[in-house]
């Protein structure tokens, strides 16, 4: 079950008989890692409380648009589309997939449905003859091709009498059945990745620093990447303003090489990582002592002592097992294999990848990249130039081949 760990699950709990099921798929979920925010419409609250889910998923549970009329307050229906990894309504009504359908906008959950950007799950829960009426089935079809997920009812004694297909799953079948779609959708889940990107800042005085003019745009566009395939990914960034929005990142926003070290020690004493990538561009030398405050220009010093700083990705990848796939990047001029092939040994990572300040449209300050992937003297993968979002999808391919050799079990929730 360890496979939901950390996902983020909106709950949309409809006016059916078998709302009373959604107190034990939010207990399967949570048992299960997960993070659950309920969302209910008023014809659920006939059937079950939201103080009931609100204990089993210790979150606040939502039902109206609008929290408190005389205050203003509202509830903001965008926020919560945004913050699932995906939005699950069990029970799912004939009423609530028709509104789906037609996009109605008539309840929270309605829109907060139109507002998600992540996928959608649906339990169906009615009357055999609802089922099967034309327009739920036609409905149905219709989400099926919008790329919703359907977890098919059970067959058996419904609420009416009657005896046929249309009784909302099982919650331990909606949580074994979201666990294998999370899992075909995203092919490294139950993995973890530590990335460092961006540049680091070595400070001077209090608004000079010793830097480069890494954007922090690779690695960014990696750690995407990678947590669209289901990775967990600590991502640890020197100044950068290129987002990283996702629910499967978590980013540590950091200045200096030594700050960068200790969150990625921080990180790792979390949870060791399955995948290490150290795209970040460290500097290699700090000043030995700071000036307070900002410094006059008549009271700079003609030099600078300066003191090595700690080699991060060699001490990360010093720590982590043998099964974890470490990959290093250099940036070189001219042809750099032979650097390459020294920081591979350096650093013990099982490949680097190498770009050139001489390749036009690659390295820092580009959208662009033209890499290769250096995994010994005898095997080199040259790419062509391409966007650095290709380039990630490049890397993450050869991470997700790795990792399915390496730590296969971790696929399969063991």
């Amino acid at each position: 079950m360890g496979s939901l760990s950390g996902r983020r699950i909106v709950l949309g709990v409809t006016g059916s008989i078998a709302a009373y099921k959604s107190a034990l798929v939010v207990r399967e979920l949570v048992k299960a890692g997960a993070q659950v925010r309920v969302v209910m419409t008023p014809g659920a609250k006939e059937f079950i409380t939201p103080l009931t889910l609100g204990t089993l998923s210790g979150q606040a549970v939502h039902s109206a648009l609008t929290e408190d009329r005389d205050s203003g307050t509202w509830t903001d229906h965008v926020e919560l589309g945004l913050w699932g990894d995906v939005v699950l309504v069990a029970p799912a009504t004939a009423h609530t997939l028709s509104g789906m359908v037609e996009g109605r906008g008539d309840s929270l959950l309605l829109t907060v449905l139109l507002s998600a950007k992540c996928p959608v799950v649906v339990a169906p829960a009615m009357d055999r003859d609802m089922f099967t009426h034309a327009a739920t089935t036609d409905n149905l079809e219709t989400l099926r091709q919008r790329g919703v997920h359907i977890i098919e009812p059970d067959t058996g004694e419904l609420a009416s009498g009657l005896s046929g297909k249309g009784r909302m799953a099982e919650p331990d079948r909606i949580r074994q059945e979201l666990t294998e779609w999370f899992r075909s959708q995203a092919p490294l889940m139950g993995y973890r990745a530590l990335i460092t990107s961006g540049p680091t800042r070595e400070p001077i005085d209090a608004v000079r620093f010793i830097g480069n003019r890494s954007s922090g745009r690779q690695g960014a566009a990696i750690a995407l990447e990678l947590a669209r395939r289901g990775m967990l990914v600590d991502y640890i960034s020197g100044p950068s303003s290129i987002p990283t929005d996702h629910p499967g990142i978590r980013r540590v926003d950091v200045e200096t090489a030594l700050d960068m070290k200790a969150a990625a020690e921080a990180a790792m004493a979390h949870a060791l990582p399955d995948a290490v990538i150290g795209t970040a561009a460290v500097a290699d030398v700090r000043p030995a002592t700071t000036i307070s405050g900002k410094a006059a220009k008549t009271d700079l010093p003609d030099a600078i002592s300066m003191v090595p700083n700690p080699d991060i990705l060699a001490g990360i990848n010093a720590v982590v097992s043998p099964e974890c796939f470490k990959v290093g990047f250099a940036l070189a001029h001219g042809n750099g294999q032979e650097a390459a092939l020294r920081k591979l040994e350096a650093k013990n990572c099982d490949m680097i990848v190498l770009n050139s300040i001489t390749d036009k449209g690659a390295g820092f300050e580009h959208t662009t990249n033209r890499v290769d992937f250096v995994y010994g003297p005898d095997r080199i993968d040259s790419f062509e130039l391409k966007t650095k979002e290709a380039v990630a999808e490049d890397l993450a391919n050869e991470v997700q081949r790795q990792l399915l050799l390496r730590a296969p079990l971790k696929q399969s929730g063991r």
